[in-house]
Order: structure tokens, then C-alpha cells, then sequence
């Protein structure tokens, strides 16, 4: 059941989505990402943050939530055509957080910069970088708790994913180093990647069927047994290779 949208409250000025802030009827913020950020977007967003959910990442929750045509036309403005009615993707606010810097690395639990670096591997996500040359890490800091929070998974399953440029450019490239010179733990995370996996098929059903195509009948880009087989890697002797 779709979680109905009652206020519009803004547009977020970060990332190039701009998701919108709004309030849901269950009295929770929302960022909510609709027609402007393209239906594979979606599709990637609600499938990724579902299987990062699974494996065990800290992600903000997420739900499909439902924007009213009468608050749309409320709202007004090319914004309001950015946003559109209907289904779209939302991620719970997470209270305390901001954007995440390179001073924060270190602050980070060592497994968790593990976890967030071979799930990006495996879902074929490398827009998650920083540097000192900049960067979008895609990823906030809970100082209050000194916590991670992990979000966007747009451009997970990417058929172009470049394995040796998101060994040097990811965020925690150093500790996927780690992982891949330490075979028990490769096989570790290989039971845990199998336990996310189970979650695909359900995912994927649970995506409104309005996001698998475009206007005029044609299937969007994000395709099922495309980004199945990436997910299948993981099985494979060859998926900790990166060259």
C-alpha cells in the first residue's frame, strides 16, 4: 500500500534529482523523487535501497509513496510537473545528518566502510566517490550518533559499470583493497550477498507496474534479467576480479 502524500513542503537544492521534502499521511518526512528523475531511476532506487536494506547497510527506509493530482496542481510551477501524480519513491528523512565529508571517513566503522564498498560493487553502483578534488559520496553523517547513513541508488545496476575506475575513485576504495586480499572474508560476504539476492525477485514485484515502461508502451532501460545476471555475479569465480 502506497503511502499517500498530504504536503508539499519543498525542493531539496542537493543532489542532481532534487528530490522533494514532503509529508506523508502517516505524519513522516519524506524525500520523494518522481517524474523528473526518470522511471529507471525509480526502478533502481526501490530495488537497490531494498537489497542494501537486506544486506544489512544502514539506508534510510524507503516506501512508494503516492503524490495526488490536486496537490500537484497546488504546488504549481515546472517544479510541480518535476514532481507529477501519481506513484514515486520515497526515503524517510533521517533526523541529525549532514553531508558527508572526507574528514568523516575515518570515523566510520571499518565494516561498515567494507559493506557500503562490496555492495556498490555488486549492484554495479559507482556513484558513491570523494575526494579532495570533490566528489558526491551519496551518503550523510548522523553526528549526533556518529553513524552513517547510506542513500541513492540511482544509478545502481549500470551495464557500463567500469570495475578498475571504481576500485581507484569509490569512497572506501581502500577497504574493498582489503576485502579482495582476504579470501575468508570474500566468502563471508558471499553468504551475505546470496541472503540479499532472495530479496530480488520480491523487489522487483513490488515495483508498481506503471515504472517498467515508458509513455508509448516501450520498456524503460532498467531491464529485469540485465540486472539479475549483474546481482548473479557473485556466484561466479571471476567476481572479485577486478581486471
Amino acid at each position: 500500500m502506497a503511502i499517500q502524500i498530504i504536503e508539499i513542503l519543498g525542493r531539496s537544492t542537493q543532489g542532481i534529482t532534487r528530490p522533494f521534502k514532503c509529508r506523508g499521511e502517516d505524519g513522516q518526512i519524506y524525500f520523494v523523487k518522481g517524474h523528473g528523475a526518470g522511471k529507471r531511476s525509480l526502478i533502481a532506487e526501490y530495488v537497490g535501497g531494498t537489497l542494501a536494506r537486506a544486506f544489512g547497510l544502514p539506508v534510510a527506509d524507503l516506501a512508494i509513496v503516492e503524490v495526488p493530482q490536486e496537490l500537484v496542481k497546488w504546488y504549481g510551477g515546472n517544479d510541480a510537473n518535476e514532481l507529477g501524480a501519481g506513484l514515486a519513491f520515497g526515503s524517510k528523512a533521517v533526523p541529525h545528518v549532514q553531508e558527508f565529508s572526507i574528514s568523516h571517513i575515518p570515523q566510520v566503522n571499518t565494516q561498515v566502510r567494507k559493506d557500503v564498498v562490496v555492495f556498490d560493487w555488486w549492484l554495479h553502483n559507482a556513484d558513491r566517490t570523494l575526494s579532495e578534488k570533490g566528489g558526491n559520496p551519496n551518503l550523510l553523517w548522523d553526528a549526533l550518533h556518529s553513524r552513517l547513513a547510506v542513500i541513492d541508488h540511482n544509478q545502481a545496476f549500470d551495464v557500463d559499470f567500469n570495475a578498475q575506475l571504481f576500485a581507484q575513485s569509490h569512497i572506501f576504495h581502500a577497504d574493498f583493497i582489503n576485502v579482495l586480499n582476504d579470501w575468508v572474508e570474500c566468502e563471508s560476504y558471499c553468504d551475505r550477498l546470496a541472503a540479499a539476492f532472495a530479496e530480488f525477485e520480491s523487489a522487483c514485484d513490488n515495483v508498481p507496474s506503471e515504472w517498467w515502461m515508458i509513455d508509448d508502451g516501450v520498456p524503460t532501460s532498467l531491464d529485469y534479467n540485465a540486472a539479475r545476471s549483474i546481482l548473479s555475479r557473485y556466484l561466479t569465480n571471476d567476481f572479485w576480479r577486478v581486471v
